[in-house]
């Protein structure tokens, strides 16, 4: 009879709750896409821009890695800041830098000047992924986070559908320069929305009573604790979220920065055609991020624990993404090619959305962007190590890409084997000890 009225009264707080916090994931949603969109600028534009500068691979891997560089650096110092002042100004901040950064490329004459411009852009970027989780640890109730990450996770690919889209257009028109102002403009659009919209839950004229009692539902009871940097880097907990990072990231950096060109240099892909295979491997990317965050929603829904789900969404995907593997094999066909991509992009996005959702499993609400903080810090280390050996590699085997799907096809089984060594089974981090 208990759990009966308990499950009954349950059901009329979720029925007669509001839904604002679907609103805050559609603005995490946007702030994600337009994310995407001023990063991948460049790797679209990159044979326009190589042609009139006249760089090498191994110097546009170069400027690459100045992006992780500042991704880096700011990586964990942002989910610090985060964490200290708030989500309301802290991303505003962090958006505009980054808007900012991303128009100061269309100034950019030479290798040295774009670097620069791509350190400043790593540094604004840096906050978007520990503010938006956050965001979601603070709006949503343990089993609809990672739901609501997948969602949100999902904007970085239609980021990367919308930019193949309009960017050769405008490119078409205007200049490759004014490429880089538009999406820099719709960047900071959104800084202005999100500081005259967002308030805390319990502060949100838009919550009613209902709604902030499901959403505090199954958190962490002392979200106030503090845990310093050296607490956290000593849990496991941690080290499995920043390995898993550092494993995985470059091979999506891979896909970012990367394919555009191999399109083009195999299959003589010029800039105006290029949107539908990008269009295509990132809209099936973003049904990886929302299929993924709905997979282990719906085990937990079906009685699996948290941990159980999360790994077995995440074996999932590590499985799919041996797909990659296959695309030298494919050579002369470019959409079993542009198949074979979608796939692995779709399940990267799927593994992410998991992989996020660890860290609002075992950590307090106001640790959850310090050590999303960590983890981009390990992920962009290793972004950093690669985008320049990628280049290098290229020139010296005359672009011969093989060995590059070869490894981003087997890193997410090991990241898995590695993240599971580590955290065997799910345990809350108790921010008093």
């Amino acid at each position: 009879m208990h759990q009966s009225e308990t499950a009954v009264t349950r059901e009329t707080h979720t029925s007669s709750a509001t839904r604002f916090r679907w609103f805050i994931c559609g603005l995490l949603f946007y702030a994600t896409t337009v994310n995407y969109m001023d990063r991948m600028v460049l790797g679209i534009l990159k044979p326009t821009i190589a042609h009139d500068l006249g760089w090498s691979e191994t110097q546009y891997g170069l400027i690459n890695s100045a992006f992780q560089l500042g991704y880096a650096i700011m990586m964990p110092v942002a989910g610090r800041i985060i964490d200290w002042v708030g989500l309301r100004v802290g991303y505003t901040l962090a958006v505009l830098f980054w808007s900012i950064s991303s128009m100061c490329h269309a100034l950019a004459g030479n290798a040295i000047q774009f670097s620069l411009a791509r350190l400043g852009l790593g540094l604004g970027e840096a906050s978007n992924f520990p503010a938006a989780i956050k965001t979601v640890a603070e709006w949503f109730p343990q089993n609809q986070r990672s739901l609501a990450t997948g969602i949100f996770n999902s904007g970085s690919n239609i980021g990367a559908v919308l930019a193949p889209l309009a960017v050769p257009l405008i490119t078409a028109h205007f200049g490759w320069h004014a490429a880089f102002l538009v999406t820099g403009t719709l960047s900071m659009s959104w800084a202005f929305v999100w500081f005259f919209t967002y308030r805390d839950p319990e502060k949100h004229p838009k919550v009613n009573k209902q709604e902030l009692t499901l959403i505090r539902s199954g958190s962490d009871a002392a979200p106030s604790v503090k845990l310093s940097y050296p607490k956290l880097l000593s849990k496991r907990s941690t080290w499995a979220f920043v390995l898993g990072k550092f494993i995985t990231d470059p091979v999506w950096w891979f896909y970012l920065y990367w394919i555009p060109g191999f399109l083009q240099l195999k299959y003589k892909v010029d800039l105006i055609h290029l949107g539908p295979p990008l269009v295509t491997i990132y809209v099936l990317a973003d049904v990886g991020s929302i299929g993924g965050g709905w997979l282990s929603s719906h085990l937990m829904r079906l009685g699996w624990t948290a941990g159980g789900a999360r790994k077995t969404a995440m074996l999932v995907c590590a499985v799919c993404v041996v797909s990659v593997m296959f695309v030298p094999a494919a050579a002369g066909n470019l959409w079993l090619t542009v198949a074979l991509i979608s796939i692995a992009a779709a399940s990267h996005q799927g593994w992410s959305a998991n992989l996020f959702t660890v860290v609002s499993d075992c950590f307090p609400r106001s640790a959850v962007a310090s050590v999303i903080g960590l983890g981009g810090l390990g992920g962009a280390i290793g972004g950093m190590l690669a985008q320049p050996a990628i280049g290098r590699w290229l020139d010296l085997s005359h672009e011969h890409y093989s060995p590059l799907f070869w490894v981003g096809g087997s890193a997410y089984l090991f990241a898995l084997l590695i993240i599971h060594l580590l955290l065997p089974r799910f345990e809350r981090v108790d921010a008093r000890n």
